[in-house]
């Protein structure tokens, strides 16, 4: 039998790299040159050492992040300043049991102690709308679903709606997240804004971990933090420190992420009208057929946006990929946001079309071609929970609402997440 040829990874030349530091552009546009390019496995090199390897072939992508995450390791979240020691980014034996302590809340059975929570929060967002119809006052879509994502989140964790006061002081999540793409990988003390957004957060986080360690339940009863305190009785391991960086993670988690894809699906309609009418007329209120037409609408926005559009990793030892050489030591950058806008696999990849997850054959069959909260052993969490609060938010605002907006869609901005790099004015109807 032949022996396989093992090839070394494609690389972008360096006048290519050189060119794209020359003019300051986000990383993704030389991802994307270099998978153009040279293909679902390419590679340019960033300084010494191995080479930064570009993964968005599907069978790559399922390779490194599904069937070998020992060999792939995550690697440290610039997120840390903000979640610390979280799920999101503990590795090893920590991240297993932090993961399996919360795995649970967020399973069928687990999301169904959460579903009247998303409920009211998506009924308080619809009041807001109506009362923003009748006005006729602008409002900042962006800011509409970060508040709404967040008393979602909020009453999932403590029980409680979110108040003015815990929203304004919370704001400095999306501040923080805004930030940290900007300063030094390897940053340990943060700039004086940002330090003052943590101060900020931290309080409180540390007002509810000390309301829930009383016993105070909300209106709705327990939340996940309570799960938090009780688990920090049995296990010396979940110490108010832990326990603040679990909350920050999931408030980080469960809010920026979702805010984002309900502002991009708005822009996106705002460009693709039809697409409303078309989940509307797919059945009537409450039936099984608009729920799948609303769903597809979240994912269509979700594969032109994904939530986690970079999942970064690190070779831990040498590894065959695709019958490409990969050196212990390299980074490798799995980019959902590429893959998901590949000719190769998706029919008019720059079109919004959610279509493509209603109709037979409407998407590609392979593992690894659509992962927009990622796959494998890290994959997000709270995917059902996302899919469900978005799906009870425009269960009732796209019959009731059309939003009307004052400036073309904004550009992309590519941090922690993909977010719009402005405002998003706009009139409710």
């Amino acid at each position: 039998m032949a022996t396989a040829v093992v090839r070394e990874v494609p690389e972008l030349d360096a006048a290519a790299v050189a060119e794209w530091r020359a003019g300051r552009r986000p990383l993704v546009e030389l991802m994307a040159r270099a998978q153009r390019e040279l293909g679902g496995v390419a590679g340019f090199r960033l300084g010494e050492g191995p080479p930064t390897v570009v993964v968005t072939d599907p069978a790559a992508v399922q390779h490194v992040l599904a069937l070998n995450p020992e060999t792939y390791a995550k690697r440290s979240h610039r997120a840390r300043m903000l979640v610390g020691d979280g799920v999101l980014s503990a590795s090893g034996e920590a991240w297993r049991n932090q993961r399996r302590l919360l795995q649970a809340q967020f399973t069928g059975p687990g999301m169904r102690r959460y579903q009247h929570r998303l409920e009211a929060a998506a009924r308080a967002t619809a009041e807001r709308w109506a009362g923003h119809a009748r006005t006729g006052e602008p409002v900042d879509i962006g800011e509409e679903m970060r508040l709404f994502a967040l008393d979602t989140v909020w009453r999932a964790l403590t029980g409680h709606p979110v108040d003015a006061a815990t929203a304004q002081a919370l704001g400095g999540v999306a501040a923080v997240v805004e930030a940290l793409p900007s300063l030094p990988a390897d940053a340990v003390e943060p700039p004086p804004a940002v330090a003052a957004d943590l101060a900020r957060i931290d309080e409180v986080a540390h007002q509810a971990i000390a309301a829930a360690r009383t016993g105070e339940a909300g209106p709705d009863g327990p939340g996940l933090l309570h799960l938090l305190v009780e688990a920090g009785e049995e296990r010396p391991e979940y110490t108010d420190a832990l326990i603040r960086d679990e909350l920050v993670t999931l408030l980080m988690a469960g809010h920026e992420t979702t805010a984002s894809t309900l502002t991009w699906l708005y822009l996106l309609l705002d460009g693709a009208p039809e697409a409303r009418g078309w989940a509307l007329a797919a059945g009537p209120d409450g039936s099984a057929e608009r729920r799948a037409a609303i769903d597809a609408l979240a994912s269509e926005a979700l594969r032109l946006y994904p939530s986690a559009w970079m999942l970064p990793r690190r070779a831990v030892v040498d590894d065959v990929l695709l019958g490409h050489r990969i050196e212990a030591g390299s980074d490798v950058l799995s980019c959902p946001y590429l893959t998901h806008r590949d000719p190769g696999l998706w029919a008019e990849p720059g079109r919004f079309d959610p279509r493509r997850f209603t109709e037979p054959g409407g998407r590609p069959a392979q593992q690894g071609a659509y992962l927009p909260f990622g796959i494998g052993a890290r994959a997000c969490l709270g995917i059902r929970f996302a899919q469900r609060e978005m799906l009870a938010l425009l269960e009732l605002l796209l019959p009731a609402h059309t939003v009307a907006f004052h400036a073309p869609a904004p550009a992309a901005a590519f941090g922690l997440t993909v977010r719009p790099t402005g405002p998003t004015p706009a009139t409710i109807n």
